[in-house]
């Protein structure tokens, strides 16, 4: 009898196996090959400019979406499939690859990014440590899951710099750092450049847009200070100088680059 039943379990578990997929198909699925790895190779973050009733409207009925969003209270919804590519970058690059929707985890935080001040200047508004907390806790999770590397964890103002801003210069990167995610730079190394840079002056743009390329930034490459490299430049800084992010390629910005392995 046990015999019996061992042989009807086995031959359901084979027949299970070869029964998904479409009918008339006969499909195994019982050998997974080993070459293989996830479609994902970045997180993006953005913010919504929105509050959270109209952020959830528009990225689950609208014409953009994210895999997941964090309200102002830090509650987290998951929007999309990590196995679906959801539409969140646009067009965009990062270390030449331009299929970001395909090949990246889209995060939006509930912010309203800036709002216009009283002499016409941008006031940026702070993340609720809530949402931080929930964001180190789902970056670890899709980090550890997917093997992203840290230079992969970005913002979407640096793979579209041309376009975008967000998640803006008061988005907690030095912080999500020192808890082991995302890339930072060497800070005594950063200052042992700067002294350097002071003496011998600041490189010249050419050099700065070289720099970019090599750290994922899509750059012009003409040596000219033109719109494109100043945006770009302001979105590095942004990300590891937030205190300043003008574009103007300067000593301080150069030290930081060079101490980025």
């Amino acid at each position: 009898m046990i015999r019996l039943f061992s042989t009807l379990l086995a031959a359901a578990v084979l027949a299970g196996c070869a029964a998904r997929g479409p009918a008339g198909l006969d499909l195994d699925t019982s050998i997974t090959a080993v070459s293989q790895s996830s479609r994902v190779r970045s997180v993006v973050v953005h913010y919504t400019t929105v509050d959270d009733a109209e952020s959830l409207r528009l990225l689950s009925k609208g014409k953009v979406s994210a895999h997941y969003l964090l309200d102002l209270d830090g509650r987290a919804y998951r929007l999309v499939d990590e196995n679906r590519a959801a539409w969140h970058a646009g067009a965009s690059s990062w270390y030449g690859n331009i299929a970001m929707n395909s090949t990246s985890i889209g995060i939006e935080i509930v912010n309203p990014g800036w709002t216009e001040g009283s002499n016409g200047e941008r006031v940026w508004h702070a993340y609720d440590d809530r949402q931080v907390r929930a964001l180190t806790i789902l970056l670890r999770d899709i980090i550890r899951r997917h093997n992203i590397v840290p230079e992969n964890v970005v913002g979407h103002s640096d793979i579209a710099p041309q376009r975008k801003v967000d998640p803006g210069p008061l988005f907690p990167w030095k912080a999500l750092a020192d808890a082991g995610i995302g890339r930072w730079y060497n800070e005594a190394g950063a200052a042992q450049h700067l002294a350097r840079l002071q003496i011998e002056g600041v490189p010249d743009v050419a050099w700065f847009q070289k720099q970019l390329q090599r750290l994922g930034y899509a750059s012009p490459q003409d040596g000219t200070l033109d719109r494109a490299t100043i945006n770009t430049l302001a979105a590095f800084q942004m990300h590891y100088r937030p205190a300043l992010h003008d574009g103007q390629p300067d000593a301080e910005t150069a030290a930081i680059m060079l101490a980025i392995q």
